[in-house]
């Protein structure tokens, strides 16, 4: 293969991705209430997974989005009282972002309903194509995410 045909079967790759990333993002959205998005709900899942909680620097860094996007994103989901924000006790000067109970309780509800949602596809499609591509995927992650830094 000629480099120019990789370059560009990596382009096509990344143009499918971002077109599936657009196509469940707007699923997920139309459960969640209100103005919330997609990028919200996974900084919610994110610090579901992350019970110590995480500084909006941190998360900022993680979203790849500027910190004063990520500060407003944070006060929305505190509003919706899905997560808190508490004083670092490490910096004073900064804030720990931690999942609230309600927003445990709220992340495994929408998971549930997008689970039903994705039910047709998976009925389609079987398991085996996310469960083939998903080493792949994680391995194309991991190295993106080493060249960023």
């Amino acid at each position: 293969m000629k480099p120019e045909d990789a370059t560009n079967e990596v382009y096509r790759f990344f143009t499918e991705v971002g077109i599936i990333n657009q196509l469940i993002s707007t699923q997920l959205e139309a459960f969640l209430p209100g103005r919330m998005t997609a990028t919200q709900f996974g900084i919610l899942g994110h610090l579901v997974r992350r019970p110590e909680g995480e500084t909006p620097l941190q998360l900022s860094n993680a979203f790849q989005v500027p910190k004063t996007s990520m500060t407003h994103m944070l006060a929305s989901l505190e509003n919706h009282n899905l997560i808190t924000l508490e004083t670092n006790p490490k910096d004073k000067r900064s804030k720990i972002a931690r999942s609230t109970p309600q927003g445990v309780e709220f992340l495994k509800a929408c998971m549930e309903r997008m689970s039903e949602a994705l039910a047709p596809v998976l009925s389609e499609l079987g398991p085996e194509p996310f469960n083939r591509s998903l080493p792949n995927l994680t391995l194309i992650r991991e190295t993106l995410d080493k060249e960023r830094n």
